[in-house]
């Protein structure tokens, strides 16, 4: 399958290295997933612990935060389509260090609760959804490896921020580890994404246009974002994605203790997870050029339902389950920015990223909670039983949505 490709910015605008813009994303991206997504890992119990909440509501503030990401998505995309990632980016800093310094100086459950809800818009217009839109905006067709280059970078911010994190709480406390990263954000990727970001032509928002080629002769030109069908199923896997990776990342231990592992065994087990994801990705990037993201897509589903079904049958090799499924989750991450961008072309990219993000990240605040349900109501071998129908059901779906696009590529003239 051919791979769509246009040139929507200004012929005179020629865009950073990428050996300048991929470090400074990277370090961002570690630091702005860990004080955020990752920070209740370490600190949700001793919050619980020093001020009585109920953990349930300390842990429910990030998935409200999460469902605000979800809402503000469409917004920042369209703002990365207009103005660039570089303010987009700056104003995430803004908002997650306002949202860490809320809870470092919450008095109650409630102020606590709307700290989250600012947090929660640092974290859509700040994490990978706004990032990858940025870098469409800054290498069009070109942004493929730079995306991947960026997820190695991301895998890494659990393994620095969780020490840290926890190192912070040790020494200071969980309201002044708050603080500090609340300072971070401000002090270090407030003057990083507006000092050494580049500034970008405004552009407005317009339908895809085809390009030319090397050759001289005009590509084949993007599938429309005006597909429904294309748009909803490239939404729709991306959404299935996102939900059993949230789940299990909430519930994984859980479900290796029904396995009656010890807890000690399941931590070492999941520890697997991590380096499952980077090399992964390190593999893809190094085989990018030779396919579409579509089979990186389809990979990723396949890995995933893999690793599911092990888990299920009881494989007797627990890790060889949770390296399909870590190698699935880690290329899910370049697929999320890839796919976007060879189906419907560089000109409405971030707009794009930022719907497409939207039903993710609000499935993604709902999954802790229906991964609980589930277990409750069915065990944790019908929890099980319940994500391998679900990641079954997201191979075919890309498959669906390879015939769809073939089909697409041969009713085009020429």
């Amino acid at each position: 399958m051919s791979v769509a490709a246009s040139d929507a910015a200004p012929s005179h605008y020629e865009p950073p290295r990428l050996l300048v813009v991929i470090p400074i994303l990277g370090v961002t991206q570690i630091l702005a997933w860990g004080s955020s997504y990752y920070l209740l890992a370490v600190l949700a119990q001793p919050i619980a612990s020093d001020t009585g909440w109920p953990l349930a509501w300390v842990v429910g503030g990030l998935s409200l935060g999460l469902l605000v990401a979800g809402i503000v998505s469409p917004r920042v995309g369209d703002s990365i389509q207009r103005l660039g990632g570089r303010l987009v980016l700056a104003t995430s800093a803004v908002f997650l260090g306002l949202g860490l310094a809320g809870l470092a100086l919450s008095p109650n459950l409630p102020f606590y609760i709307v700290s989250w809800l600012v947090l929660g818009i640092g974290m859509g217009a700040g994490l990978y959804d706004a990032a990858f839109a940025t870098l469409g905006r800054l290498y069009g067709q070109r942004a493929r490896t730079a995306i991947a280059s960026l997820t190695l970078f991301g895998g890494f911010a659990s393994t620095v921020c969780w020490p840290l994190s926890a190192l912070f709480v040790s020494e200071f406390g969980w309201r002044n580890a708050c603080l500090i990263y609340a300072a971070i954000h401000v002090v270090v990727l407030l003057p990083l994404y507006v000092f050494a970001l580049p500034t970008e032509p405004k552009r407005p928002l317009r339908n895809p246009t085809p390009a030319t080629s090397k050759d001289g002769q005009v590509a084949t030109p993007p599938v429309t974002s005006t597909s429904k069908l294309v748009f909803a199923l490239v939404a729709l896997v991306i959404t299935i994605s996102s939900m059993i990776s949230a789940m299990l990342s909430v519930h994984l231990l859980t479900i290796l203790q029904a396995r009656e592992i010890a807890l000690a065994a399941a931590v070492a087990l999941g520890a697997i997870v991590g380096p499952s994801q980077v090399g992964a990705r390190a593999i893809e990037m190094l085989i990018s050029r030779f396919h579409h993201p579509i089979w990186t897509k389809f990979a990723s589903t396949v890995f995933v339902a893999i690793g599911v079904g092990l888990l299920w049958i009881g494989f007797p090799v627990i890790a060889a389950a949770l390296i399909f499924y870590g190698a699935g989750i880690g290329i899910e991450s370049i697929a999320r920015g890839t796919l976007p961008l060879a189906i419907f072309g560089e000109d409405r990219y971030a707009s794009i990223m930022g719907r497409i993000a939207m039903p993710s990240l609000i499935m993604q605040a709902a999954s802790p909670s229906l991964g609980a349900l589930l277990i409750d109501s069915f065990g944790a071998d019908g929890a099980l039983e319940t994500l391998l129908a679900v990641a079954l059901v997201n191979v075919v779906l890309v498959v669906a949505l390879f015939i769809v696009l073939k089909r697409h590529e041969a009713r085009r003239p020429g």
